[in-house]
């Protein structure tokens, strides 16, 4: 299980033993764990560095094993951090690459256009498609309307047909979507690749790599959207994409549980999200879902768990190595 938190299966066998058997010397140690003296020694320069031992008070010269109620939170703790740093360094740079894209679609008019309503927006994307020559790249999140696929359905197919690869990027959510199930599997029937992810970019569409749509204001997409041509913001918005669609699945498969954990990928990513001190509001909004929703599941994990309280649950999903 310590090799979820970063301890190699060695370094954890030595500190098993040093809790067990306090008073082993580094060649008891060693013939417990069937180890050599160095490989003992670089154990324990491991567990040094992740603070698991200190030098004992009793036994000048030897190392005493810390208490795991201590040592192992303390070390959640420092990944909890380092994961909330993560977190942040990437929602810095998607914000940094939204606020890019709306300076440069602002006062560089060369490279860049606002198209305001969305008929502006359906006109601008029938015309990228019919010229697209390689590639359509589309994120969606949310649930789409009925009409809204209707009214790219054609372009979209008539793109297949001319042999343009076309890749599609939905939340989990549109799966529980008749409708949008029925419209990726037209897609895939044609050639397409549709993928699904819990949490996925804000709306984006990218032809050829060369131009790409986004919402002028991603809390309502109807309002209308910038065109981007200019490389550099293209191709960063591309980076995105490409991070999302890694890691989401295939539409025609299921997200199977976790077997060590039990957990799907949306539940492990809703407990992510609350990690980082988000609201249900707040993180229904990013995983499409209302408040009353994210509540009972995060009743069902609490109840896996065995805890009490959310905190209870978040030092136990990380002390199990959920996170």
């Amino acid at each position: 299980m310590l090799q979820t938190l970063g301890l190699s299966p060695d370094a954890t066998a030595v500190y098993q033993v040093m809790l067990d058997h306090p008073g082993h010397g580094v060649d008891g140690i060693a013939a417990t764990c069937r180890l050599t003296s160095a490989q003992v020694h670089a154990c324990l320069d491991e567990l040094g560095q992740l603070m698991l031992v200190r030098a004992s008070r009793d036994h000048p010269g030897r190392l005493r094993a810390v208490d795991p109620e201590i040592g192992l939170a303390d070390m959640v703790a420092r990944q909890e951090a380092e994961l909330a740093a993560r977190q942040a360094q990437l929602a810095a740079s998607r914000a940094a690459v939204t606020r890019m894209v709306a300076d440069r679609a602002e006062h560089r008019a060369g490279h860049g256009e606002r198209l305001l309503g969305m008929d502006a927006i359906q006109d601008r994307l029938e015309r990228l498609c019919r010229a697209a020559q390689t590639e359509i790249i589309g994120v969606q999140p949310g649930i789409q309307q009925q009409e809204d696929l209707n009214a790219g359905r054609d372009h979209d197919l008539a793109a297949l047909g001319r042999g343009v690869a076309m890749r599609t990027l939905y939340q989990d959510i549109a799966r529980g979507h008749a409708h949008i199930v029925a419209y990726g599997h037209t897609l895939l029937s044609h050639g397409g690749e549709v993928r699904t992810a819990p949490t996925i970019p804000q709306r984006l569409v990218i032809v050829d790599r060369s131009h790409a749509l986004v919402p002028i204001d991603p809390a309502n997409t109807r309002k209308g959207a910038l065109h981007v041509t200019e490389p550099g913001i293209v191709a960063a918005l591309f980076e995105l994409f490409e991070q999302a669609w890694n890691t989401a699945v295939p539409l025609g498969a299921a997200r199977p549980e976790d077997p060590r954990t039990g957990l799907t990928d949306h539940e492990r990513e809703l407990l992510r999200l609350l990690g980082t001190g988000l609201t249900d509001e707040a993180v229904g909004q990013r995983l499409g879902l209302t408040d009353r929703t994210i509540r009972r599941q995060v009743a069902s994990i609490m109840e896996r768990l065995g805890a009490a309280s959310r905190f209870e649950a978040g030092i136990k999903a990380a002390q199990r190595g959920w996170l």
